[in-house]
Formats: C-alpha cells, sequence, structure tokens
C-alpha cells in the first residue's frame, strides 16, 4: 500500500533573522523537536489535486501543542490530516529573553498527489523545515506572568486528555496534583473540603485558591476562615491549573499553609459548543461554549444550568454560571485581559447519620434527621490583567472586585446545645440548627515588574511585586428552632474588616553554572482588623439580673453596658523562601526548599491590640524529578519528602458548626507521582504518606488521612469504523482513589475509601456522545465520619456518650452526554 505524505514548509521565524520582528522584540518562535508526517487522504487520491492548509499552532511552555486552528482550509479531509499530523509534534517551546514561554505560530502543509513508481522507489517521508523570514510577524506570545518553578513539591496540572475521567467541577481536578483528597458533606452547592499533605484544610482554610491572580479565599466566613467555593468555575474552561505545595515562592500570600492553587481559565475550542448532560437522580445539565475564531483563548464565553434531585434525601440542588473573558494586544508588546463571573445557587444538605440509628434500620444509609438543612450561595465578580515590556522589564499589574453572599444550615448534634438555663424562662429544647449568614465585598489588586539580564554568561531574573487586598464582611451565625428557620439565640454576629498588604522580592540566580540555579526572596506581609461584635456578651455573669430568655446581654458586672465591642489591631510578618535546583544529568532536577508563611486569624479571635493575628507556618522540602522523552511517550516523575510545622492550627468543631483554635502541629511525609503521555495514552498515579500529630500531645491530628493513592488514565485514536466515509473517534477514561482509615477523635479510625469513575466517548465528525459512571463499583462508603455526642431524639433513652457519625458517599450514578460542535476543531471537542 503507497503511503504518501504532505511536504510542510514550517514558517517560524530564522534564529539568525536580523532584527525582530514586529510585535515580538526579543521572542525566540517554538522549534520543532519531534514531527510527524501528515497522509494524502486516500478518498482524495483520485482527484490528483495539490492542496494547502493553513494551520494556527498554540505551542504551550512545555513545547506541547495544546490548540490547532484552521485558519485557511483545504477540504475537510486535508484538513483533518493536517490537524491529526499537527496534534503529534513537539517542540522547544518559543522564549522571550530566554524564559519559555507559550505562543502561536502559523504553520502550512502543502499536499501533493503521488508520482507514479515502483513501491521501491518510494523515498523516505520528509519534512522540508525552510523558515520563511516573510511570515515571523504569525509569532504570538501568550499567558501571563509565570512563578518560576518551585521544585519537587510545585505540579504544573496540565488537564490535557485526562479531562476524560468524569469531573463533576473545577474542584475534581486538585485530584491531579498528589495526596489531595476532596470530601464534600454539605451538599453539591457547599464548598469542597480538601485534605493535602496531612492537612485538613476544611474549605480553603489552609490552601491559597486564585483564579487568574484573583483571590477566592473570603476572609471572616462564619463557616471558616478562608472558605474559597471554586463552584462557580465551569470545569470545562479551565486551561490550566498550578499545585505549588508549600510555602516556597515569595509570590505566595495568606492561606497558603500546605499550598496553592492557582487556576487559569480560557477555552482552546474554538466555535461554538453545547452540551447536554442527563441521567441519576433526575439529574441535568445544559453547557454553551463559544470562542471567535483567531481570537485568544482568552477571550471566549461560557453558560451553565444546572440541576439535580440528588442521590438521597434532602439531596436537591440547582446552580446557574456565567463567565466571559476577552484578551487584547496593548500596544506592541503588551496585552490585556479581563474575566467577568456570576453563579448563583440553591441546594438541600442530608447532614450527619448515627452510625447505630442506620445500623438498627432506624435511618436508612442515605437519610437525614433535618430536611431544613441546605445552603445558598452566590459569586459575581470582575478582574482585569494588564502586561507589558519596557526594555528587559516585564510588568505585570491586576485588579478584582467581589461581591458575595452565603448561607448555611447544617444540624451536627440535634438536641443537646440549648440546656435550660437558671435565668431563663422554662423550655423544652428547641433544636442544635446552625443558620450561617455571610454578605461580603472584597477588592485589590497586585502587580510587578521582572527584570531579566544575561550575567556570567547566563540569564538571571529579579523580581519586585506587591499584593493588595480589603474585605468587609458582615457574618452572623444562629440556632433555628427544629424544623423552622425561627432563630432563637446569636451565637456569633461579626462586621470586620482586613487589610491585606504584602510586598516581596524574588530572585533567580544562576552562579556560573547553567545547571545550578538559586531561587528564593523574601515576602512581607501586613495585616490590619477592624472586628466589631455586635454580641460581645452571650453569657451571664454571677450576680447580674437579666431577663429570662436575652441572649446578648447588656449588663455586667460594672452595671449596664451596649451589646457590641469594637477591636482593631494590626501586625506584620517576613516570611523568607528560598529553593535551590541542581541538574547535573539529563533529564534529571533535584531540589530543596524552605519558606515561612502565614495564615490570618479568624476575625472572631481577634482582640484589641493582639500581637500576632496570624498563624505562623514552617515548612521544609527536598526531592527529585525525571522528565524525558522515551521514543513517542513523554514521562514525568516526581519524588518528594516534606514537613510542615504551623504554630497556632484551626479545626472543626461540630458544636460550633465551625473552625476552633487549637495548638501547634507538625505534619512529615513523602509524596510521589508520576505521569506518561503518548498519541494513544495518558496515565497519571500519585501516592501520598503523612503523620501529622499535635505537638503537645503527640496524638494523631484527627480526619487527616495518613495515605492517599490515586490514578487517571486516558485512551484515545480511530476506531475501525466510519459512518459515511468518516472514522470515528473513542476515547476512554478512568479515576480510581485510594484513602486509608484516617484518625477520628478518641483513638478512633474511619472505614477505607476506595472508589472508581469511568467515562466512554465516541465522536463522529460534530457530534459526540459518552456515558459516564460515577462509583463503577457501587460501592457504599462514608464521606466523611466524626466522633462526638449527640441526640437526635431517634432513642427512646437518648445517651452523650460518644458515638460515631458519618455523610454517605454518592453510590453508583450513570449519565449520558450529548455534545455538538460547530466552526472549531471537533477532534479536540470530541476529545475532552
Amino acid at each position: 500500500m503507497v503511503c504518501l505524505t504532505a511536504t510542510v514548509a514550517l514558517l517560524l521565524w530564522a534564529p539568525s533573522a536580523s532584527a525582530d520582528p514586529p510585535g515580538a522584540q526579543g521572542v525566540v518562535p517554538p522549534l520543532v523537536q519531534r514531527r510527524r508526517d501528515a497522509i494524502y487522504p486516500a478518498a482524495e487520491l483520485a482527484t490528483g489535486r495539490h492542496v494547502d492548509v493553513i494551520l494556527l499552532v498554540t505551542v504551550d511552555a512545555e513545547g506541547h501543542v495544546t490548540e490547532v486552528e484552521t485558519a485557511e482550509p483545504g477540504g475537510r479531509a486535508f484538513d483533518d490530516a493536517a490537524v491529526s499530523a499537527m496534534r503529534q509534534w513537539t517542540f522547544d517551546p518559543a522564549r522571550r529573553d530566554g524564559e519559555a514561554i507559550a505562543a502561536r505560530v502559523r504553520i502550512p502543509f502543502h499536499f501533493a498527489p503521488p508520482e507514479p513508481r515502483a513501491p521501491s522507489e518510494i523515498p523516505t517521508p520528509e519534512i522540508r523545515g525552510e523558515v520563511a523570514r516573510d511570515h515571523a510577524e504569525e509569532v504570538r506570545v501568550l499567558g501571563r506572568t509565570h512563578i518560576p518553578s518551585r521544585g519537587a513539591g510545585d505540579y504544573e496540572v496540565p488537564v490535557g486528555k485526562l479531562a476524560l475521567v468524569p469531573r463533576s467541577d473545577a474542584a475534581s481536578l486538585l485530584r491531579l496534583a498528589p495526596g489531595t483528597f476532596l470530601t464534600n458533606e454539605g451538599g453539591t452547592g457547599h464548598p469542597y473540603q480538601v485534605f493535602v499533605r496531612g492537612f485538613d484544610a476544611r474549605e480553603g482554610q489552609d490552601i491559597e485558591f486564585t483564579v487568574d491572580g484573583a483571590p477566592l479565599n473570603e476572609v471572616g466566613n462564619p463557616h471558616g476562615n478562608g472558605l474559597a467555593d471554586t463552584h462557580f468555575i465551569i470545569p470545562e474552561v479551565v486551561r490550566s491549573l498550578r499545585v505549588i505545595e508549600g510555602p516556597f515562592a515569595p509570590q505566595q500570600g495568606n492561606f497558603a499553609v500546605a499550598g496553592s492553587a492557582l487556576y487559569e481559565l480560557g477555552l482552546d475550542q474554538p466555535g461554538l459548543t453545547l452540551r447536554a448532560t442527563a441521567g441519576s437522580f433526575a439529574t441535568k445539565r445544559l453547557l454553551a461554549m463559544w470562542r471567535p475564531r483567531r481570537s485568544s483563548p482568552h477571550t471566549f464565553g461560557a453558560v451553565e444550568v444546572f440541576e439535580s434531585d440528588g442521590y438521597g434525601d434532602n439531596r436537591a440542588s440547582e446552580r446557574a454560571t456565567a463567565v466571559g473573558g476577552y484578551e487584547g494586544a496593548l500596544g506592541a508588546s503588551g496585552l490585556y485581559r479581563v474575566l467577568l463571573t456570576s453563579y448563583s445557587t440553591h441546594y438541600g444538605s442530608a447532614g450527619v447519620l448515627r452510625a447505630d440509628d442506620v445500623a438498627a434500620g432506624r435511618r436508612s444509609f442515605f437519610g437525614t434527621y433535618d430536611t431544613t438543612q441546605g445552603g445558598d450561595s452566590s459569586r459575581h465578580a470582575a478582574s482585569a490583567i494588564v502586561e507589558d515590556k519596557l526594555g528587559d522589564v516585564r510588568l505585570s499589574q491586576s485588579a478584582w472586585l467581589v461581591l458575595r453572599d452565603f448561607r448555611l444550615r447544617q444540624n451536627f448534634t440535634g438536641f443537646v446545645a440549648d440546656p435550660q438555663q437558671t435565668w431563663q424562662a422554662p423550655h423544652p429544647q428547641r433544636g442544635d440548627l446552625i443558620d450561617q449568614r455571610s454578605h461580603g465585598l472584597g477588592l485589590g489588586g497586585r502587580g510587578s515588574a521582572r527584570l531579566r539580564r544575561m550575567w556570567l554568561g547566563l540569564p538571571q531574573e529579579i523580581e519586585a511585586g506587591y499584593f493588595a487586598r480589603h474585605d468587609d464582611v458582615a457574618a452572623i451565625q444562629e440556632r433555628d428552632r427544629t424544623g423552622t428557620n425561627v432563630p432563637y439565640k446569636t451565637d456569633l454576629d461579626l462586621d470586620s474588616s482586613l487589610t491585606n498588604i504584602g510586598l516581596y522580592a524574588d530572585a533567580s540566580f544562576k552562579p556560573g553554572v547553567s545547571w545550578i540555579t538559586l531561587r528564593g526572596g523574601a515576602r512581607v506581609d501586613h495585616y490590619a482588623y477592624r472586628v466589631q461584635d455586635r454580641c460581645a456578651l452571650r453569657t451571664r455573669e454571677s450576680l447580674v439580673s437579666v431577663s429570662a430568655d436575652t441572649d446578648c446581654f447588656t449588663v455586667d458586672r460594672t452595671g449596664p453596658r451596649k451589646t457590641d465591642v469594637t477591636s482593631s489591631t494590626s501586625a506584620s510578618i517576613a516570611q523568607p523562601r528560598a529553593t535551590v535546583l541542581l541538574g547535573p544529568f539529563r533529564g534529571f532536577t533535584f531540589s530543596a526548599s524552605h519558606g515561612l508563611g502565614s495564615r490570618s486569624f479568624d476575625p472572631q479571635y481577634v482582640n484589641q491590640d493582639l500581637e500576632t493575628p496570624f498563624a505562623e507556618v514552617t515548612a521544609s522540602e527536598g526531592g527529585a524529578a525525571f522528565a524525558r522523552s522515551l521514543g513517542s511517550v513523554d514521562l514525568l516523575v516526581k519524588s518528594v519528602f516534606f514537613r510542615t510545622h504551623v504554630d497556632k492550627d484551626l479545626f472543626f468543631n461540630q458544636t460550633e458548626g465551625r473552625n476552633t483554635l487549637a495548638d501547634g502541629t507538625t505534619r512529615t511525609g513523602w509524596a510521589g507521582n508520576a505521569r506518561a503521555t503518548s498519541d494513544l495514552f495518558d496515565l497519571a498515579a500519585s501516592a501520598t504518606l503523612v503523620r501529622a500529630t499535635f505537638d503537645d500531645t503527640h496524638l494523631l491530628i484527627p480526619y487527616a488521612p495518613a495515605v492517599v493513592l490515586r490514578g487517571d488514565g486516558a485512551v484515545y485514536g480511530d476506531l475501525p469504523f466510519a459512518i459515511a466515509r468518516t472514522k470515528l473517534y473513542g476515547s476512554a477514561g478512568t479515576g480510581v482513589s485510594f484513602v486509608a482509615p484516617r484518625p477520628l477523635p478518641l483513638g478512633e479510625r474511619s472505614d477505607t475509601i476506595f472508589t472508581v469513575d469511568a467515562a466512554v466517548n465516541v465522536r463522529w465528525r460534530n457530534v459526540t456522545v459518552g456515558v459516564v459512571c460515577t462509583n463503577l463499583t457501587d460501592r457504599r462508603y462514608r464521606i466523611a465520619e466524626y466522633n462526638y455526642p449527640s441526640d437526635f431524639r431517634s432513642q427512646p433513652y437518648p445517651t452523650l456518650v460518644p458515638s460515631r457519625h458519618f455523610v454517605a458517599g454518592e453510590p453508583r450514578a450513570i449519565y449520558g452526554t450529548l455534545t455538538l460542535t460547530f466552526g472549531g476543531d471537533a477532534t479536540r471537542a470530541g476529545g475532552t
């Protein structure tokens, strides 16, 4: 069989060019490392046509092709052949002043029909690497200022084909970072609880979350200081995710205790994509995404509408999300980007169940005690980024504005928190439903200037930057009468503000040897609080006469008083951070990092002139990484040992319904991961082992898993079937999680968690159909477990002896998806 190849002319800027092209000063375009031939379509052989196809190709900072768009088509068969070949190329990435960057280039393919000749005379396929300097202006720099690598615990997480693994939301992408385990005991709209490196980071108190540089962590949320709700992020528009485990980069700020998670949004697929999902528990989801042709991936729009009855009692939910972005050029070397998001959700929550009630059949495994539990949440935000280059300095400036509204109702203990007090009128137990609400307004900005110069024959860098953020939050927590939304008691009523201003310097130095890099600097954060407690005296002092049911007292030992007290304080903390990178052997990088970080205090713990209104974090790690292309397979392997100490930690208190202050803690452990990608598969696996203890008692920290294993895999390619002379394209993905029994209070252990998710997709032209199955083995597991006393009046003789409580995980669920793509590269859309 005769195999005919296309002749390709790669339009790249010649390194020997005497002058920089317009708009690309100091930019060296991508250079081809591995290429695959384009095959002349067999169906077109009879035509004998010469055809030209021009592609717009995006090459990321790792040298991988992330997007292929047909700029000048030559017909579907030729377009598909060119795109298929292009996706198998790899490059040495474009470089700006020696630094790897993402870029977009134009690449033409010329298809020529074969000349008749004997099979033995067929030449070996060759690609002409001709350089056309007149097209050099097609090189366009993409993306924003990038934080340099901080060693083995710094994980660039290209989603790639692992998007085929079932993921219901953007938070689920965190599982691609080693040691990350997610739970959600509060319902579909409730923020995820994140466990990483032995930290029970709750809903974000120990992880700094950002989206396109704008912070997500909420200051002063009554459910948990640092809460980060990622549900507004549509997973299909996450272009990249980076997880830096540990506070090792000077750019990392408040809440970067266990590390930082940096999301970047955009849409690789041009044209219009429509997706519909339906399945178990009356779940329905509609998604529309679009991106103009020839525009940046950051110029896009997406809208999502979702609703479901949930997998058990009181688990129904609904949400709607809209997100839009625009990126444009700014002069010859700059760019600007704007991102707008709007999100709202309403959801029910089943809450906890006593294990003895389920074992006795008094409640079903997926039941509930209180159907008034649930929540509401909304988030509306605008952010902008401007970047430019002045000589050898790269400048970046961003700003954001966020309006946030939050409500959550949960009942952890039933009827134990409202005992009869001597000063109260006689009353029965009114119930322990916790009703938390907050309304916040946040604004801020960050900026940086990065200088890159050649010194000692090698590129050296220095960066200076700042961070400024102000938040005003009104937060309240009340107790409602059972079965109603009528409050009878105030637990917390705060009006607070926090101003956080940070200044940092970061440098990257090569001491005359290319394989040694020293990185680091220092950060200074200033925290200034103003907290008004509108219910400052909530307990009756002796010898004081009060009315029967007062919960915010107006009389203390000194006499009459107001119900509110205002406290203010401020303090600064210096945080040095350093990383050493050694790469004496090809493909290997050895690293060591050390850094100090901080987490702002929950406003409820701020008092007048508090000296250190923050927790201090000290972290160290050492590791190794191996990255090589072995034939057609790209391989990455990492191993890292770490230790983290926190001087004042926070832990969940079920009676209070929020995190409460505790003493210092220490975590030591190891994490390893590997990823292999090729033209046919993408496989990833990780393992983390951690020992987390209290400093004073040396007891194990509750809830944090000691062993977390995760595997993700995807396979894809053309199927041996065709409809109307068009081949079907198939793909499949699976994800496997294992979490060893976690320590619980009172020396108990939780059950093991083991889940398997899978998805299969088939694409024909611009139509893709798929089937998604979560918890494939239908394992009945407990997603969260606790030990504490409760009384839900489910037994005739209740006891306040601590009992096991749990939240049920989702049973097996099956969903069908239908995706239609118009005006873009259907190969990419169908694959994801």
